[in-house]
């Protein structure tokens, strides 16, 4: 009897599987195995008739009789798109990225309240800025804003040119400002450090390419959340603009000195464009387009700009513009 509670041996090598129980009967429908201490009972497995097969097939393939919308919908084929959306359909999405979730914020539906709350902590933000701008920039004296692109490298031409620029500007009494970050930024910021002048970096709150550069004045670095109230401290603290090459950014820079000086809102200040090949297509177009086919601008306003291909050249334009004025040194 004791050994019948320890239940069979196991038996070594390939014989080992099946012998676990004492007895397996075999037939075409059902498997009973003997029950054995501590084993559990399988389960009986039925074969399924033909008359059951060809109902599940026409199941699948046709629906539930009694629950039609439970079709199973196929698959689409490897390497084919997937089927179109039905009319009034929704295509869903994985996940919302940062543009979708600021596009449906524009589109929320707010009660007056929280309209009020919201624009009032906005308009705080705003004056934050400009007041924090104000404050820092107000005695800096005569500076030279430098734009341009944040993806130029080091190694790049136009980044050691701007850096050249910035280095003859403050030698010939300019500080200089840039956006902070690197690329064009970094050389301007760059060439004011190393040759003694003040180092100004307007930096912005990007998600990509944007961070602040070493060689700004610890003292002269603002990082702002607003395009808008960046643009005014690069404008309202500069006597003229050196635009390297660059992207949107860069251009819509550009532009916004040119409307304000078209407009009248400042000053004719100097505006020099460096590399020739880089801003010809782009001064070809205003002059064909804009000007010839379009009238849209005037011929006085082509002359806003000087195009030039060195550094001895961009700094020529700035001080031949305010001789007159005899600037000193701001450093």
């Amino acid at each position: 009897m004791a050994n019948d509670n320890k239940g069979p041996k196991k038996a070594k090598g390939p014989q080992r599987k099946g012998q676990a129980h004492a007895d397996e009967q075999l037939d075409n429908r059902t498997i009973s195995v003997e029950e054995a201490p501590g084993k559990l009972h399988k389960q009986p497995v039925e074969e399924k008739t033909s008359a059951e097969q060809a109902h599940e097939e026409k199941i699948a393939r046709e629906g539930h009789p009694h629950h039609p919308g439970e079709l199973k919908k196929k698959k689409p084929k490897a390497n084919m798109p997937p089927a179109p959306p039905k009319e009034g359909e929704l295509i869903p999405r994985k996940k919302p990225d940062a543009d979708d979730q600021l596009i449906r914020m524009a589109f929320e539906d707010r009660d007056w309240n929280e309209i009020k709350s919201s624009n009032s902590w906005a308009i705080f933000k705003v004056m934050s800025e400009f007041v924090e701008g104000f404050e820092k920039l107000a005695k800096i004296g005569p500076c030279v804003s430098i734009f341009g692109s944040a993806r130029t490298k080091e190694t790049h031409k136009y980044y050691k040119m701007a850096e050249q620029i910035a280095e003859k500007l403050v030698r010939h009494g300019y500080g200089v400002i840039t956006g902070g970050g690197p690329g064009i930024m970094e050389a301007g910021n760059k060439g004011a450090y190393n040759a003694g002048g003040k180092s100004v970096g307007l930096n912005i709150v990007l998600p990509f390419e944007q961070f602040d550069n070493p060689y700004i004045d610890p003292d002269k670095l603002i990082t702002f959340d607003h395009f808008f109230v960046r643009k005014v401290m690069f404008v309202k603290y500069a006597q003229g603009f050196i635009v390297m090459p660059g992207g949107f950014g860069t251009m819509d820079e550009l532009f916004e000195a040119l409307t304000l000086i078209q407009t009248k809102k400042i000053g004719r200040f100097p505006i020099v464009l460096v590399g020739t090949k880089y801003w010809s297509g782009l001064m070809d177009w205003i002059r064909t387009t804009m000007l010839e086919q379009e009238s849209n601008v005037n011929e006085e306003d082509l002359h806003l700009v000087n195009i030039v291909d060195t550094a001895e050249e961009a700094v020529k334009v700035i001080d031949e513009f305010y001789s007159k004025y005899l600037l000193s040194p701001n450093f």
